[in-house]
């Protein structure tokens, strides 16, 4: 037992001299591990897309004022992301008061 955790104090605390086998036997599993390590064990997860983006769409590519699930398809596909999350339309309108388009944000 004494023999086993000698060796293993030494690996943990680096207690070998630089010219030993065991020195360069170590040096070589950390350049293994440098070297040889998948990107992927590094890589993050996707950002998370926490700003809001707002889209502009005029009234003529809406037919129907009251259809939000329209204004939501086209917002989300002129965005390209096809499982952004809605939050809040805003409809904007000229002097006499007709919706000329239509402010989207998405997240």
């Amino acid at each position: 037992m004494g023999f086993i955790s000698n060796t293993a104090r030494k690996i943990v605390f680096w207690n070998y001299s630089r010219t030993s086998w065991q020195w360069d036997v170590l040096c070589v599993l950390i350049l293994a591990f440098i070297f040889l390590t998948p990107k992927s064990w590094f890589a993050s997860s996707p950002p998370v897309l926490t700003t809001l983006t707002t889209v502009v769409l005029t009234s003529d590519l809406i037919g129907n004022q009251s259809d939000t699930a329209e204004i939501d398809r086209r917002a989300r596909a002129q965005l390209r992301r096809p499982s952004g999350q809605v939050i809040d339309h805003r409809p904007k309108q000229d002097q006499s008061g007709k919706v000329i388009a239509y402010e989207v944000d998405i997240r």
